[in-house]
């Protein structure tokens, strides 16, 4: 009698279950990655664009790289205002230049 260490066809391994990574693209430099690794603009129900730290805002939704080239990228070529189809006015795009020029500059790791 032979007895096979191999599993027979159709059983599937037993284990936890792998979890699901919400993958997002950034608007600036098409990249894409786990949604944690990005920052999240919305356009909310009032017509204002805000940064939602929580990424759980109610609204129309944007991704951006958490560096300061996709942010200067994004903001220069309009990006930003054609994800969320709205015009930024000029007070909410500073906001939004100051907050990504605060941000770190693209690692050569990153680039990889």
């Amino acid at each position: 009698m032979v007895i096979s260490a191999t599993p027979s066809k159709g059983k599937k391994p037993k284990g936890p279950r792998p979890k699901h990574v919400p993958q997002r693209t950034c608007i600036a430099c098409r990249s894409s990655n786990a949604k944690r690794g990005f920052i999240r603009l919305v356009r909310t129900q009032e017509g204002k664009v805000e940064i939602d730290s929580t990424g759980k805002k109610a609204g129309r939704g944007a991704y951006l790289c958490s560096v300061s080239e996709c942010w200067k990228k994004g903001l220069e070529k309009k990006s930003v205002e054609n994800a969320l189809k709205i015009t930024i006015d000029l007070e909410t795009r500073q906001h939004l230049k100051e907050f990504g020029e605060a941000l770190p500059e693209r690692s050569a790791v990153e680039v990889e």
